[in-house]
């Protein structure tokens, strides 16, 4: 159910606000130019650093064995990436050899969601309503809910139990004959799950701790286990019945049906065996372990908030290619004349010309990431300095609508010119053909702004006012 929450933000306020606006998009906007000037040569210089290295790069046809000849080179190789150390988390008793052991942990919570409405009023006053909805997720960190906004939810989040999240590393990764420094092998993504099997005693403790929270909470209640309790004998069955036939009967049968007796007769006693421990166990009801898996709460296929969810993972031993500069028995990143540093480590087996072609495509699509984020930022800066002149006329709803429009538009044409211009001057210092297009492309669009946008808004102003006549 949305909880509604709305104010009135008076026009003089309004008006003081966006002037104050018009510092922060003065910041907004260097900060844009900044970065795309920034980006553009990081670009550069980064594609020039990967043409170096896939013009210099030697194959390493036997990483299993040292060769002197290739100290210092830049390499690629393809090998069984593995370890001996022993990886342990010791809060919870598990353990495995492993290239890095990992827990992650969640809490199911009420997590409250948040949009607003903005409405301009006659007079130049605004009216903003906040809508507020909430619904339980799986996150990463308990939520405080006594902040909440609806009365109704607020204290309605707690956990369980609180575990931080951790991560262990091993110290010693051999690629072969060689050493794998951790800023490679941290790049592994060979994950599983490590199988749980924790201590029955830690169980019951981790269990009784569980409950007391649960109770605290949620008072104290009688909680069905679904677990049917195995009567004493009930199950059980006579495994002496079949022995107790005399050898001279025995004697008699056929070898396949003796097989048999004594095949029932093995399976007879495993059924005690279990019927035995059975009994003797007592069945746990708020901590529950399964894969890799440590569940927190009563039912871990019906969640309830505060219920906590704990997934154990570990990093295994995989063939894996390596792109660095041989430096003894292990590896340093590849330096290019232009100071740009370069080492990669892939899963599976990779040729160099596939990881350098990886790595460009990465490049492009960070430069155009950026791009897009510094145009945005540009724009953004321009239409809070300019905002004040909407604001202002927000006393009539529709006017100040149209200018705000139309500062829109020019604020959205002259931050992408802008913007061509400041890639088009950084190119130029790296790529002159393209950085004179682009500033030709600049150029148009201040052109076309110049001399169609003026007879549009002209028009759009003549329109609004044969409707204002027309009202």
């Amino acid at each position: 159910m949305a909880f509604q929450e709305t104010r009135t933000v008076g026009y003089g306020s309004r008006v003081g606000s966006s002037f104050k606006g018009i510092g922060a998009g003065f910041m907004l906007f260097l900060a844009g130019t900044v970065l795309l000037w920034w980006n553009e040569g990081r670009a550069v210089k980064t594609e020039k650093m990967l043409d170096e290295a896939g013009s210099k790069y030697v194959e390493m046809e036997n990483p299993n064995k040292k060769d002197a000849s290739l100290e210092g080179e830049l390499i690629c190789g393809t090998a069984l990436a593995t370890t001996e150390d022993s990886l342990a988390d010791a809060q919870f008793g598990i353990g495995a050899r492993a290239i890095a052991l990992s827990r992650t942990v969640e809490y199911y919570q009420w997590v409250e969601h948040k949009q607003e409405k903005h409405e301009d009023k006659l007079g130049g006053k605004e009216e903003i309503t906040t809508t507020y909805t909430y619904s339980q997720e799986w996150v990463t960190e308990p939520i405080e809910s006594a902040q909440f906004k609806d009365a109704a939810y607020q204290k309605k989040n707690t956990v369980l139990t609180t575990i931080d999240n951790q991560e262990w590393w091993a110290e010693n990764v051999r690629w072969g004959a060689y050493r794998l420094p951790q800023s490679l092998f941290q790049s592994m993504r060979s994950v599983e799950g490590v199988e749980l099997a924790l201590a029955e005693d830690l169980l019951k403790q981790l269990d009784k701790s569980t409950q007391t929270a649960y109770e605290r909470f949620y008072g104290k209640q009688k909680v069905e286990s679904g677990v049917r309790k195995v009567e004493s004998g009930k199950w059980k069955t006579e495994s002496g019945q079949l022995s107790s036939l005399p050898d001279s009967v025995r004697a008699l049968l056929p070898d396949s049906v003796v097989a048999a007796i004594e095949a029932l007769e093995a399976r007879n006693d495993s059924i005690n065996k279990a019927m035995d421990e059975a009994e003797n166990r007592k069945d746990l009801e708020y901590v529950h372990q399964a894969g890799n898996v440590l569940y927190f709460g009563r039912v871990p296929g019906s969640p309830e908030v505060g219920d906590v969810r704990v997934t154990f993972e570990k990093i295994v031993p995989a063939k894996v290619t390596v792109m660095a500069v041989v430096e003894g028995d292990t590896f340093k990143p590849f330096k290019a004349k232009n100071g740009k540093r370069f080492q990669r480590l892939v899963m599976g087996q990779k040729s160099g010309d596939e990881i350098i072609e990886a790595a460009k495509e990465s490049n492009t699509m960070i430069l155009w990431f950026l791009r897009i984020i510094g145009i945005v930022m540009i724009i953004s800066g321009l239409k809070g300095i300019f905002a004040f002149l909407e604001t202002i006329l927000k006393v009539v709803p529709f006017v100040a609508n149209i200018i705000g429009w139309g500062v829109g538009v020019v604020c959205t044409v002259v931050g992408i010119a802008w913007s061509l211009i400041i890639i088009a001057i950084a190119w130029l210092f790296y790529r002159p053909l393209l950085g004179i297009a682009l500033l030709a492309v600049a150029g148009f669009l201040i052109w076309v702004f110049a001399f169609k946008g003026k007879d549009k808004l002209k028009e759009l102003a003549s329109r609004n006012k044969q409707q204002v006549q027309t009202l």
